[in-house]
């Protein structure tokens, strides 16, 4: 038996940095007859190796978001090296998905529960005037252009003027920790969204449904500490862009779309800074503003410890 065993070969831990243009995907998470990154992934690495794991990623984007730097944790038997496997994944995966890395990692390593931040980026191309901070005074506007139908779906064409001014200072209001229900979706499901990290001694072959059974059974929190929030002005060929950019340790669903979506009522003077401290007290999502579109936002990047 002793000899058998050792005959098997044991499965390796792998990571991947993954690209994707979120558009004509149904999100990251696999669900039955839609197209979704998850699933692409999956049927790549049946066809490649021989195995199906489920990749686990290291958060689940919603349809239409994008990503410049996703990752994802799974485990494969097939010996292959790293350089033929992240070939042979863009040769077999869609143009729209592109692995950017791919490498074997230690198996306590967790595409999501591993990751210690989070950073993502929200595009808004202004159709409409846009008040620059410095030009305030003398209410000297950067003019709107059309969206060019190329960006439309990367950016929120926005149809409103909008202070600058007012979106920096909402932004900043949101650094530290807080309590986001406000912002987060209206569903019961918080405790199974980013940020939340149960202990696992040997995650790896932990299937996707245990872990969320682990996480449900835990008590909902939308606490959630941002370590950055800022707004910067790009100035491109097409006209201005807006990026809105948030570190943090983890967002709840729809956080960051929700987060955006109130600051652009603050750009447009139909809300104030000096309202987030209620609306954060509130705990409740009709406090806050609308929705952002997601295809606006791009899953930017993910930190880890080091320790892979």
């Amino acid at each position: 038996m002793t000899e058998l065993a050792q005959s098997v070969p044991q499965p390796q831990n792998w990571k991947l940095t993954i690209s994707y243009d979120g558009t004509e995907f149904h999100g990251w998470q696999v669900q039955p007859e839609k197209r979704t990154v998850q699933g692409e992934l999956q049927v790549a690495l049946g066809r490649i190796t021989g195995e199906s794991p489920l990749p686990q990623g290291s958060g689940r984007t919603d349809a239409g978001v994008h990503a410049l730097a996703q990752v994802a944790s799974f485990p494969l038997t097939a010996p292959i090296p790293p350089e033929n496997l992240l070939r042979a994944l863009n040769r077999t995966l869609p143009a729209s998905i592109r692995i950017l890395q791919a490498r074997a990692v230690s198996s306590t390593f967790h595409a999501r529960h591993s990751a210690k931040a989070k950073t993502y980026e929200y595009r808004v191309f202004p159709e409409k005037p846009t008040f620059a901070e410095s030009d305030s005074a003398t209410q000297k506007a950067l003019p709107g252009k059309i969206c060019p139908p190329f960006l439309f779906p990367y950016v929120y064409a926005y149809p409103w003027s909008l202070d600058v001014a007012a979106l920096e200072a909402a932004a900043c209001a949101f650094v530290g920790q807080h309590d986001f229900l406000s912002f987060a979706a209206t569903d019961p499901d918080l405790s199974t969204r980013e940020g939340a990290h149960p202990s696992n001694s040997n995650p790896l072959f932990t299937s996707e449904i245990n872990h969320e059974v682990q996480l449900a059974t835990k008590a909902a929190t939308a606490v959630r500490t941002i370590f950055s929030s800022t707004w910067e002005q790009q100035l491109t060929a097409d006209g201005t862009l807006l990026v809105y950019r948030v570190r943090g340790s983890g967002f709840l669903h729809h956080m960051v779309r929700n987060l955006v979506g109130t600051m652009l009522d603050m750009g447009r003077d139909r809300l104030h800074a000096t309202q987030i401290p209620a609306i954060i007290a509130a705990r409740s999502r009709s406090a806050a503003g609308p929705t952002a579109p997601a295809r606006g936002l791009f899953l930017h990047s993910v930190e880890y410890d080091g320790a892979e």
